[in-house]
């Protein structure tokens, strides 16, 4: 897994804060910036995240770049609809040698794991025969309609693929570009932080943690899993490691 932050608002934290204040003062927009240092900034800003005040954060934004994810994450962090997504196609690109991703309890057992790379190479074997099957009928049907022998063999190969894909599995790799104002990543963070989300989900909402909080410290200064705040929203399905997960996010 790769992630890096491609882009954000510039100066996030003074948006927040001059967003925020605007609410509640007869000055105009020029006159609370000009009131506004460093330190004013982080202050008010930390309390809004103790308060829970969230609007004001939806004017700043945060795009990343995910490297090396199932098409399993996929379909979890596109739950999270207050984002922008564009994901590397299965239609498009051909998967011909798909990278995967394998789950880390199957790594530590041999006979799961064995198991596991056997059926991936068997379903590489089956998308390639599909595929070139496919393709070669495609191509057929196509010069008899008189396309010329390149136009039918690309046409082809891409109504072969776009079939072929159905047999793919969750394990394959794709890559992601997502874009999410700040109020919608605490609520991401605060469902993919907790240790009932799934290990490799869990793993990249760290990861995004970590980068924003480099560029928004006091936006991100509560952010977790709601453990790191207060009670542990989970009931009988608790980690029961609510002391553990609140010292490790206060200390990221």
């Amino acid at each position: 897994m790769k992630v890096i932050l491609i882009s954000h608002t510039p100066n996030p934290e003074k948006v927040v804060a001059t967003a925020a204040k605007l609410c509640y003062s007869p000055c105009d927009i020029s006159g609370i910036q000009e009131k506004l240092n460093d330190d004013k900034i982080r202050d008010f800003v930390k309390m809004l995240a103790q308060i829970g005040h969230e609007s004001p954060l939806e004017h700043i934004t945060f795009t990343f770049g995910i490297e090396g994810v199932s098409r399993a994450l996929l379909a979890q962090l596109t739950r999270h609809r207050i984002a922008s997504y564009s994901v590397q196609s299965q239609r498009y690109v051909k998967n011909s040698n798909f990278n995967y991703v394998i789950p880390e309890e199957i790594k530590k057992i041999p006979e799961a794991l064995f198991e596991f790379e056997n059926s991936i190479d068997k379903i590489r074997e089956c998308y390639n025969k599909i595929s070139d099957i496919l393709q070669k009928s495609h191509t057929e049907k196509l010069l008899k309609q008189g396309i010329d022998e390149q136009t039918a063999k690309k046409t082809a190969e891409k109504a072969a693929i776009e079939d072929a894909r159905y047999i793919l599995p969750n394990a394959c790799e794709t890559n992601i570009i997502c874009t999410f104002n700040a109020r919608s990543l605490l609520n991401f963070f605060s469902h993919r932080c907790c240790m009932r989300a799934q290990t490799e989900i869990r793993e990249l909402a760290k990861n995004m943690l970590i980068i924003v909080k480099n560029v928004a410290p006091s936006v991100f200064s509560v952010a977790g899993p709601p453990c790191v705040e207060g009670k542990c929203k989970e009931g009988k399905m608790s980690c029961g490691k609510a002391a553990e997960m609140r010292n490790f996010f206060k200390n990221l």
